[in-house]
């Protein structure tokens, strides 16, 4: 079946975000007291929403969030990179793209104009704030297709964590699964995506799926 739209996730897919949003998160997470190492961080919360997160941290002292987002926003301005690869991409796919991401709109987007793709995606950004369940749940790539005018089953996804890839499984997508991130090929393997390492072979992959 002819593909239509390719939603990307953002953190991970898009931007080489994860590393160091665990690493400043561990830190965070270890000041409170918590016994928690970068690879334990990454399994519990790569790819979940920020109520997720916000649930399993629980009440914190005053003046700890505001130093967590402090650390983020300087770390992400000094190291954030776009995932190698994915810029050309994106150039050479003649389909529409939009991104589909469980982080909040701001973050997407400062994330985007960082990493200089904010313009390929022509405003067609879609939050987890726009949805009543991000991800695991469907409700967030069946509203970027809804908005894009096409058809769960003529949409691919392009992951890069459990809770994405059981996500677009859910809303009927197709999904590919980028297995050269944070999240190992053991925890992607047998969730329904096919799995990939170069993000610049997308639109060939993209193209065999018609």
């Amino acid at each position: 079946m002819a593909v239509e739209l390719v939603i990307f996730d953002c953190d991970g897919v898009l931007v080489d975000s994860e590393p160091i949003s665990t690493r400043v998160g561990t830190a965070a997470l270890r000041r409170l007291g918590w016994t928690i190492d970068e690879a334990e961080y990454a399994e519990r919360f790569v790819g979940c929403t920020n109520e997720y997160w916000d649930e399993q941290v629980g009440p914190t002292p005053p003046g700890w969030r505001e130093q967590l987002n402090a650390d983020y926003w300087a770390a992400i301005k000094a190291e954030l990179r776009a995932i190698e690869g994915i810029a050309a991409a994106l150039d050479r796919l003649t389909i529409p793209i939009c991104v589909a991401s469980n982080g909040r709109h701001r973050t997407i987007r400062q994330n985007l104009e960082h990493t200089g793709l904010a313009d390929r995606f022509a405003g067609n950004v879609f939050s987890a704030e726009d949805v009543a369940q991000g991800k695991p749940a469907p409700d967030l790539f069946l509203h970027a297709a809804a908005t894009m005018g096409v058809k769960p089953e003529r949409c691919v996804v392009v992951e890069d964590s459990p809770f994405g890839v059981m996500a677009a499984v859910s809303a009927g997508m197709r999904c590919l699964a980028f297995a050269g991130g944070l999240t190992s090929v053991d925890r992607l393997s047998g969730l329904g995506a096919t799995l990939f390492h170069d993000p610049a072979g997308l639109p060939d992959l993209i193209a065999a799926l018609d």
